[in-house]
């Protein structure tokens, strides 16, 4: 039995080395996708795998951390690989890892007298990992290969030493060379600052000490989330359904049924669409991590996040189906794009058990655009409009729910890519109007300086809008368009890949939120002060929130 105050030095000290490993990983990275925009994770487990400490980093990378160590563990028995002290093994194949071929797995174990103690991992998203397309997302693939170079488990470093054939054989199938090699190298660099500050602690309080609080940690989650679950009260069923859209006009659904007992909560995906020969399909860590961050915001932001959790939530989905594909199934917009979808849909359901916690539909987009020409890919995600709220409206402009990337600065684009931007702007009228209006999405639109450059636009709620909640109305759906340098328009799709030409404009609008409540209950004071500030338009307040001059 360890004291409360030392198991929670001990909580904290993990914590701290997770943190301190992103900002490693951050100040030692290559690609603005990662220095800039910070899309990276890192974590502490236990010599089982799982999840002892995380940072505030993205969701989807987070919640599928512990399946992407359990699974490599498994690799690693099967295989009869011996993982030793100094060795680190890397893998970015999504059906091991748990997210997308872009997200680049490291692990590497902590051993303390021979006795192994933990693991530190990290993931980060490359910029470019080969494939059909600049940025590997999206594009007219059907199956895993096409979309990048896959990386089995393999040492990456053995004994110590770098395996700079394996390096090279990887820098040889991707786009960006230069960021693939120092956007690794980072990471490597992040798992030893983990694995120093671990050391410490055990050198400290010893291994036993070390591993009798860690069980303490994971259980009192438990405790914790049991006791929530049970205080709020909602016992019950609660269903809910939403879509994903595939290139060609149809729609396939997402289905959750949530039971939700005294102390236990059980998700069920049955019902949801199968697979598809797109690359929408998310495999099963995705589905846990978007499914986690939607019942943790929902029935207690202020939860610690552990594997005691999931001795709490049991979270199943059919194999074969949008939400659990089976290999080869191409996944890359799994994680960007139905990894949103999965949590709106548990939040929706989650509306009519918790209806004042619950805000309606954020943009339900990441809205991936990748641009590549020689010798250079560029990929960036979009902020939007998050949903209105019980007692606010949405935040205009922000990455939402399952990202918590930051914008890619204009000035950084400007100086590494031939690429000149022109507007960089709130969207106006996009937010679903309510008595607390939706967040407003974003006009972002840039100019291509050089010939033989490819767009690919990889997003959702094209066809379909961000639902509004109680009387508030759907959110702007987005819509993404070229402007030719001859002067044509050419309307794009929510999937697009295209050839540019040096001189061409593209024109990204992302959705915004869905509204909360009725609009014509919406304060005069909020109307007047979006119409100062051009959020909205006077037809737009006079059409959808009964204002009269």
């Amino acid at each position: 039995m360890v004291d409360p105050i030392t198991v929670e030095v001990i909580k904290y000290a993990a914590i701290f080395a997770a943190e301190e490993m992103g900002i490693v990983l951050r100040n030692t990275a290559f690609s603005p996708n990662i220095k800039d925009r910070l899309d990276h994770s890192c974590a502490i487990l236990t010599p089982g795998g799982d999840l002892v400490a995380q940072a505030e980093h993205i969701p989807v990378h987070l919640g599928s951390m512990s399946i992407g160590t359990k699974n490599l563990i498994n690799y690693i028995m099967n295989e009869k690989i011996e993982l030793k002290a100094n060795d680190v093994i890397l893998t970015n194949d999504p059906y091991i890892s748990g997210t997308h071929l872009n997200d680049l797995m490291v692990l590497k174990p902590i051993y303390l007298n021979n006795k192994l103690v933990a693991f530190v991992a990290n993931k980060a998203h490359h910029v470019d990992v080969g494939g059909a397309v600049p940025g590997s997302i999206g594009g007219k693939v059907r199956n895993l290969i096409e979309e990048g170079i896959v990386i089995p488990p393999i040492k990456i470093i053995d004994n110590g030493n770098i395996r700079k054939d394996i390096i090279k054989l990887i820098e040889t199938n991707v786009r960006t060379p230069r960021y693939f090699r120092g956007d690794l190298m980072a990471q490597i660099a992040a798992l030893n600052v983990g694995e120093r500050r671990i050391k410490e602690v055990v050198e400290r309080y010893g291994v036993k000490t070390l591993l009798d609080a860690w069980e303490e940690i994971l259980s009192y989650t438990e405790r914790y989330t049991r006791n929530i679950i049970s205080k709020k009260g909602r016992v019950g069923s609660y269903e809910a359904e939403d879509y994903m859209e595939l290139p060609e006009g149809d729609l396939v659904s997402i289905y959750v049924r949530i039971d939700i007992g005294k102390s236990s909560v059980k998700v069920s995906f049955e019902g949801t669409s199968p697979q598809v020969e797109e690359p929408i399909n998310a495999v099963y860590g995705v589905t846990v991590a978007a499914t986690t961050y939607a019942l943790k915001a929902v029935i207690d932001p202020e939860m610690p996040m552990n594997q005691g959790f999931y001795r709490v939530v049991s979270i199943y989905a059919p194999e074969g189906s949008l939400v659990n594909p089976r290999p080869p199934a191409p996944v890359s917009g799994g994680n960007v794009e139905t990894s949103q979808r999965i949590a709106d849909v548990v939040l929706k359901a989650l509306a009519n058990a918790f209806p004042e916690n619950v805000p309606a539909a954020s943009c339900g987009t990441m809205t991936n655009v990748m641009v590549g020409g020689k010798g250079w890919a560029f990929y960036e995600t979009i902020g939007c409009g998050s949903g209105g709220r019980p007692n606010g409206d949405g935040v205009d402009g922000v990455h939402i729910n399952m990202t918590n990337t930051l914008n890619s600065p204009i000035e950084i684009i400007e100086n590494e890519y031939p690429i000149l931007f022109i507007k960089y702007e709130l969207r106006p009228d996009s937010g679903g109007p309510g008595t607390y209006r939706g967040g407003l999405g974003i006009i972002r639109a840039f100019k291509v300086l050089e010939e033989g450059v490819i767009l690919t636009i990889y997003s959702e709620r094209c066809r379909t809008r961000p639902w509004g909640l109680l009387g508030g109305k759907a959110g702007a759906p987005s819509h993404h368009y070229i402007v030719k340098s001859s002067g044509e328009v050419i309307s794009l799709g929510a999937k697009s890949t295209i050839a540019l030409s040096r001189g061409d404009v593209i024109y990204i609008n992302t959705p915004g939120g869905g509204g909360y409540g009725d609009p014509c209950k919406r304060s005069r004071e909020l109307i007047v002060k979006d119409l100062e500030e051009e959020k909205i338009s006077l037809n737009h307040a006079i059409s959808e929130y009964c204002y009269s001059k």
